[in-house]
């Protein structure tokens, strides 16, 4: 069962904060699981992902990890009326995975971005948007929703991509610091969008930021694909790790 909305943990973002210190040599690890929802899974989400109800096993096995700090997943939750479903705009410019639309800035309307459309999906109140049965949600320690603003794109948990200013903050980047958070460990759906946002952004915010490959898939598997997400991860500072690497056993060796 999917965690409530009544439970999501809401996080002020009115008082300034500080960049976590890639520098620090304390190791407090957070795990971030991505988008783990019916509607990027087979058999009939709307936007499946191949396999996506595969990576249960591993981010379950992470999940029973006492070493790590916090324990968040994350939920598109879109207004019906949301900017990225390709019903939302007239014909012909409205094919989803093939149209494309230019998105201002709401409070900004210098800054643009290109966005793909895509079928309606995970909907707030539907199905779709629930946590899928397969994740222990038992584990989890909060549930971030995001993609709540209808006027804009949000692949990452942290906020929109525009930055000038900033964009539906989720509060996640305050709730990892309030929590002494230095490392994030990223999973989930999908690994060429979601993951791949939410990891560059932790690293911008901070964070030493690993993705567990065995833990993701990717919504275009292709060869080129992969590549152009791990030149992404390395322009940015995030480390592809696996399940079997150094990183995750430095998790597994702190104690409960």
């Amino acid at each position: 069962m999917a965690v409530p909305s009544s439970q999501v943990t809401k996080v002020s973002t009115d008082s300034p904060v500080t960049k976590a210190s890639k520098g620090n040599a304390s190791f407090s690890p957070a795990l971030v699981v991505v988008d783990f929802q019916e509607d990027f899974c087979p058999p009939a989400g709307a936007l499946a992902v191949e396999g996506g109800r595969d990576i249960a096993p591993a981010i379950n096995s992470l999940l029973s990890l006492p070493g790590f700090t916090i324990r968040i997943a994350t939920k598109d939750f879109h207004p019906q009326d949301h900017v990225s479903f390709a019903s939302n705009h007239p014909a012909p410019d409205n094919k989803p995975y093939e149209s494309n639309i230019t998105i201002a800035n709401p409070e900004n309307p210098a800054e643009v971005q290109t966005t793909r459309l895509w079928p309606d999906h995970c909907v707030q109140g539907t199905k779709g948007a629930e946590l899928v049965p397969e994740l222990d949600t038992d584990k989890l320690d909060h549930t971030v929703e995001k993609g709540k603003d209808s006027r804009v794109e949000m692949f990452s948990a942290f906020y929109a991509g525009f930055q000038e200013p900033q964009i539906a903050n989720s509060g996640l980047a305050e709730m990892l610091r309030e929590k002494g958070v230095t490392h994030v460990y990223c999973v989930g759906l999908a690994y060429d969008y979601c993951v791949k946002c939410t990891a560059i952004d932790a690293a911008s915010e901070g964070f030493e930021t690993y993705v567990v490959e065995e833990a993701c898939r990717a919504v275009d598997a292709s060869k080129e694909a992969h590549e152009a997400v791990a030149k992404d991860f390395q322009k940015h500072g995030v480390k592809v790790v696996s399940m079997d690497g150094e990183e995750v056993q430095r998790v597994r060796k702190i104690a409960s």
